[in-house]
């Protein structure tokens, strides 16, 4: 249950941050040919990954800081 928990919020941070991504003109300016799976498009998805899992992490080292 832990895991489906942390994969819906990984998912959800994703999510979030790739829709703040594909509202700056000055990072997606311009759906590709292929929609959904073109390389700028795969490049954005891999990107708000990353940061999402990189966010969770430091918010969790954080925390744990803060109760020692």
């Amino acid at each position: 249950m832990d895991k489906q928990r942390d994969t819906e919020h990984l998912s959800s941070l994703a999510a979030q941050i790739l829709s703040g991504m594909m509202a700056n003109p000055h990072i997606y300016s311009m759906v590709s040919d292929e929609g959904a799976l073109g390389e700028q498009e795969k490049i954005l998805r891999h990107t708000a990954l990353e940061m999402a899992e990189a966010l969770i992490m430091d918010a969790e080292k954080r925390g744990k800081a803060s109760r020692n």
